[in-house]
């Protein structure tokens, strides 16, 4: 017990830096926007979706099914919201239990001793274990690989109590549920049934690859088979229930998450995908270069057998081939246990044979019994199981390396990554034990007691390496720039575009253009990359280079439709409404199929909608907006905020006259946002047309108590007050809106006209002459500038405006009629006009 609790001392307090971290990578859309840890979502939904929140069945959707990690973080929001905090809480704890397991599971295979103990350290100390652990959406894989082991532990008390204990079936049961437990954290979860197959065949049994049939065949091994086809049956049954639930199709990816199966090469594929396993191995032997991802060109592919990584390739499966031709070979005269020779039977030093002591005693008086466990035939319920030999150890320990890392071979179907560390958290247990077992098998067959020493002292500083490697680790996940700084040498293009999206959210404008430049750089052709810096570029009003850049995105991706959206925004607010129309119907057309996020599409596409519905409203075609809203509210997805939309639908209503439906699109609007300032303004001047006066001002109130920093609360509470007579205060509220929002034009020029109504001439020319400024080619503000100038006695510079409004608008009655009024008075005090 004292090596399970150092253990997972160690592995707790390794990651407790990472407490202090904030979410990273790909925490944002695994729980930030997953609107399955909302409360409102009902919690069924979680067991049809994915990781990431997307139906199951959906072509788009990852088919990464694991409800059990999904309901652990909504547990997490239950209790602490968005804070990371409890997130990382949950991940260290996991994994100190992870690894208390591990080393209670070595136990069984080495026996108590320092052996044991090395297993266990270098388990919680191992660095490619951060990203599982300080990435909070690699908790999946710290949360399968507890139940992995719980299923493993349960079957080998199966296997020990197989024939002797009606209880051994309990135990078979838990081996079952905990392996769908394990799926259900992570798809490669239920590989522990291949495992455990593997524990009983080469390590309970000892059998040797030719004795299996021979084995199985036998009466008295019948149990053995039977345990084996019930694993079976169930290990195909889960895995037909999974593929049954995500729609009996596999995935699929973009050609960036895993090139390689993008290859239209053959010999490619095949070289590349040889080559990832060496390349994993390497990170599982030396660490030394870690990356939040892999994809893209991170490994570039191999294209011919000249490369010189195909040696790897060569040297890694010829090791494998080795160490699996030693496992399974026949038992020689002599093999090693617990740090003693044993030669044929019988220990050479100190009396310490390769059973615990009590299995010793037993072995001893009843040498048949395990000459005869050696050859497949075992009676249970006369001894206990001696501690498996070297190259049972090596066997298993190959199975716990290989086959749960199978599932990311791309042997039965493309993965949508090149490499991924969390990945190697289960794998690395079979690592971790085939260094202990190496290390011991050596430290045996060694004499000297210093070679001894250097062999235990290696072993020892190995583990020391690695906790420092994972604390240093640790630092470069604390936050999300530490983070993307670290994995620039490794993926660049992938590294650059998430840091420049960092240095924006910190407003280093310059340094995130630089950033997104570089990404691109690297690889030209990314479609969110290209967007990001169009975006950036949009919010400095740099809109020529944005809509250059939302261009190349939709070219390089045309299904983005976010690049549609803003390209229509820009264009509607030129004045190319055409194009802006034209624009936001094809957004408007784009389905979401085969799309990696789903939701984000929808919303896009919802707000396409929503402006295309206001550029009909501006230019007057509320029958038209109309129906394009309603479209908006039929493809709205669930996590869209629909306040504005609600708010339009109802001023649509009120411009023709259909004040019902326009109080009950109002009413909506205010139901899905209390606070939604736009609507109380627009339902106060609602209830103010219907006579409700007293109900009006209340929410003109309410909306200046909601912002007073914003003007246009004060602009429309002063024109109601315009329209009750209360003058005096109506020209207050307007000197206040145009204060408040001195850039904004509809506001300052609203302003403007108030207080001329309010017969403050002065004042509204002011405001009248600020709004000229803010757009001197519109007509209308030179218009009303020229006709206060000309109350106020100012005539010459009345004329002006007069005649520029009119090079503006040539035709415009009302202008050409004041001009002439002026120019009668001009005329009359002796002035010089512009006609004579």
């Amino acid at each position: 017990m004292l090596a399970e609790l150092v253990s997972s001392a160690l592995g707790l307090a390794l990651y407790l830096n990472t407490l202090s971290a904030d979410f990273c990578y790909d925490d944002s859309r695994a729980i930030k926007t997953n609107q399955d840890l909302l409360p409102e979502t009902p919690w069924t939904h979680i067991f049809y979706n994915d990781f990431w929140g997307t139906l199951l069945t959906h072509s788009g959707s990852h088919k990464s099914y694991r409800p059990l990690c999904t309901l652990s973080f909504r547990l997490n929001h239950a209790v602490g919201g968005l804070d990371p905090w409890s997130y990382h809480l949950v991940n260290v704890l996991l994994h100190a239990a992870v690894t208390g397991v591990f080393t209670s599971f070595s136990k069984t295979l080495l026996g108590d001793g320092c052996w044991t103990f090395m297993a266990g350290l270098l388990f919680a100390s191992h660095p490619i274990h951060t990203e599982a652990v300080a990435g909070i959406v690699g908790r999946a894989d710290v949360g399968a690989s507890l139940f992995f082991l719980l299923s493993l532990l349960c079957y080998i008390k199966h296997c020990s109590t197989r024939g002797s204990s009606a209880r051994t079936w309990g135990w078979f049961l838990g081996t079952g549920l905990c392996a769908g437990c394990s799926m259900l954290w992570k798809e490669q979860g239920v590989t522990v049934l291949a495992v455990s197959a593997v524990y009983d065949v080469f390590v309970f049994h000892r059998l040797k690859v030719k004795q299996i049939l021979p084995a199985i065949c036998k009466r008295k091994n019948l149990s053995l088979f039977l345990s084996i086809s019930l694993l079976t049956f169930w290990g195909t049954s889960l895995l037909g229930a999974r593929l049954y639930w995500m729609g009996n199709k596999p995935p699929s990816f973009s050609n960036s998450d895993n090139p390689a199966a993008d290859s239209d090469s053959l010999l490619a594929r095949t070289l590349t995908f040889f080559y990832l396993p060496t390349k994993n191995l390497w990170l599982l032997l030396c660490p030394d270069t870690l990356s939040f991802d892999w994809s893209m060109d991170a490994v570039p592919l191999l294209r011919t057998v000249c490369d010189w990584r195909n040696l790897h390739t060569v040297a890694f499966y010829t090791g494998l081939l080795l160490l699996a031709y030693y496992g399974l070979k026949s038992p020689g005269v002599e093999r090693e246990c617990n740090g003693k020779v044993v030669t044929n039977g019988k220990q050479n030093a100190n009396g310490h044979s390769c059973h615990s002591d009590g299995e010793y005693r037993n072995s001893e008086s009843k040498p048949s019994l395990a000459a005869k466990a050696e050859n497949g035939i075992k009676n249970n319920a006369a001894q206990r199981s001696p501690l498996p030999s070297t190259e049972n150890i090596v066997v298993l320990s190959l199975s716990l390396l290989i086959i749960p890392f199978v599932p990311a071979t791309n042997l039965f179907f493309y993965v949508g990554f090149v490499i991924a560390e969390r990945v190697l958290y289960i794998p690395s247990m079979g690592f971790c034990l085939l260094v202990t077992v190496g290390a011991r098998a050596l430290y045996v067959k060694v004499q000297k007691r210093f070679l001894k020493s250097l062999i235990f002292y290696a072993t020892a500083t190995l583990i020391v390496f690695y906790g420092l490697k994972t604390a240093i680790r640790n630092g470069d996940w604390q936050n999300e720039e530490m983070l993307y700084r670290s994995g620039i040498k490794v993926n660049p293009a992938k590294a650059w575009g998430n840091l420049g999206n960092v240095l924006k959210s910190q407003s280093k404008i310059s340094e995130a253009e630089s950033a997104y430049r570089n990404a691109l750089y690297y690889r030209s052709n990314m479609a969110d990359m290209l967007y990001n810096l169009g975006l950036l570029l949009q919010e400095n009003s740099r809109f020529a280079e944005a809509l250059h850049y939302y261009k190349l995105a939709i070219g390089s991706r045309p299904t983005l439709a976010s690049a549609y959206l803003n390209t229509g925004i820009i264009l509607m607010n030129q004045g190319k409404t055409e194009e802006a129309r034209r624009t936001f119907l094809k957004c408007s057309e784009i389905p979401d199929e085969n799309l990696k996020d789903p939701h984000a599409h929808k919303s896009s596409v919802t707000s396409c909608l929503y402006n295309l519905g206001k550029l009909y409203h501006e230019q007057g075609h509320y029958e038209d907006a109309l129906s394009v809203y309603k479209e908006a509210i039929q493809k709205m997805p669930r996590q869209f905020a629909p306040q504005s939309l609600y708010n339009m639908m109802g001023e649509a209503y009120m411009r023709l006259s259909k004040l019902p439906e326009a109080e009950h699109w109002y009413m909506e609007s205010l139901r899905s946002k209390t606070d939604h300032i736009p609507a109380h303004l627009t339902y106060g001047k609602l209830l103010a047309l219907t006579g409700r006066k007293s109900e009006a001002e209340k929410f003109f109130l309410k909306a200046i108590e909601l912002d007073p920093t914003k003007g246009n609360c004060y602009m429309h509470y002063g024109q109601f007050l315009l329209e009750e007579a209360r003058l005096i205060e109506a020209a207050e509220m307007a000197k206040k809106a145009a204060e408040l929002d001195s850039t904004e034009f509809d506001v300052v020029f609203s302003a403007a006209h108030m207080l001329r109504q309010a017969s403050l001439n002065e004042a509204a020319e002011k405001y009248y002459d600020l709004a000229a400024r803010l757009r001197p080619n519109y007509p209308a503000a030179l218009m009303n500038l020229g006709a206060i100038l000309h109350l106020n006695g100012r005539l010459q510079k009345a004329e002006a405006n007069y005649l520029r409004a009119l090079q503006l608008k040539p035709d415009d009655v009302i202008t050409q009629s004041n001009l002439r009024k002026l120019w009668n008075i001009m005329e009359k005090q002796g002035l010089k006009t512009s006609k004579t």
